[in-house]
């Protein structure tokens, strides 16, 4: 594994940018209703990357479409930078598993989608995908389809489009999940970098600990039936400076506390 700078800022952020206040999210049919979330608390401060883990059915994905106004809550409040969220907006930019790019479209040309629809002049789109081509290591295949590429490099298309918007928040759910190991290390350590340069404030849905801690400042921790944060963990300052952290005893031990309070959730 290459050798990794810490690059969090964990100094206190005097702005929160995102704020929850009890809000739950209940499912009905015709015959029964099933809680996905349960009076859930959080906040994220700006230019935090803050995760989201827990077991299959915590509610966590339904919660980050709460957040990109994709969803709709049952109750409680949240808001962003003091707005309270009431459908999606520009303010929020979102990377799926799937890569969900424009097949008929080329590298460029995704990445600047969203660009075109607002109308910016041809001069000033072409230089914000160039920044970002550049950012993600792209740029040789600025004009290539996603058929032509891998599944790294669809994903870094997804998150640069998302980017090249200048979203106050990016929202990724299990954005690595289809990705093979090495991939998806690699992945991580460009995605940090890209975190450090733009200062975009990010909130990540995974299920996997070990990417928690390593990409994270802070981890909430979920159980499930129903959804609910179980605790709050801050990745401690300096951990990520270690090389070869995810063998480190500070790694391991912090992966052992999520896992244990992952496991015993239905106590």
């Amino acid at each position: 594994m290459m050798n990794v700078v810490d690059l969090r800022p964990y100094e206190e952020a005097a702005e929160s940018k995102i704020t929850a206040v009890d809000v739950s999210k209940v499912y009905s049919t015709k015959k029964s209703q099933f809680t996905a979330l349960n009076r859930v608390s959080f906040h994220v401060n700006a230019h935090e990357f803050v995760s989201f883990v827990g077991p299959s059915g915590c509610g966590k994905s339904s919660l980050l479409r709460i957040i990109a106004g994709l969803e709709s809550m049952t109750s409680g409040s949240m808001s962003i930078s003091g707005h309270e969220i009431d459908g999606p907006g520009a303010d929020r930019g979102m990377v799926f598993q799937s890569y969900t790019l424009f097949p008929w479209l080329t590298v460029r040309e995704n990445i600047e989608f969203g660009l075109t629809l607002k109308g910016v002049p041809l001069f000033e789109k072409r230089a914000v995908a160039d920044h970002f081509m550049e950012l993600v290591g792209l740029h040789k295949f600025a004009r290539s389809l996603p058929k032509e590429l891998s599944g790294g490099m669809k994903q870094r298309v997804a998150i640069a489009r998302a980017l090249a918007n200048n979203p106050e928040v990016l929202l990724m759910d299990e954005p690595f999940g289809a990705l093979d190991p090495q991939t998806k290390n690699a992945m991580q350590e460009l995605l940090l970098r890209i975190w450090e340069k733009e200062k975009t404030t990010v909130v990540f849905i995974t299920h996997d600990i070990e990417e928690a801690i390593f990409l994270s400042q802070r981890v909430y921790v979920m159980q499930a039936h129903p959804g609910m944060i179980r605790k709050e963990i801050v990745v401690p300052r300096g951990l990520r400076s270690i090389d070869g952290v995810k063998d480190s005893e500070p790694f391991i031990k912090l992966k052992k506390e999520i896992i244990s309070l992952i496991g015993d959730h239905h106590e």
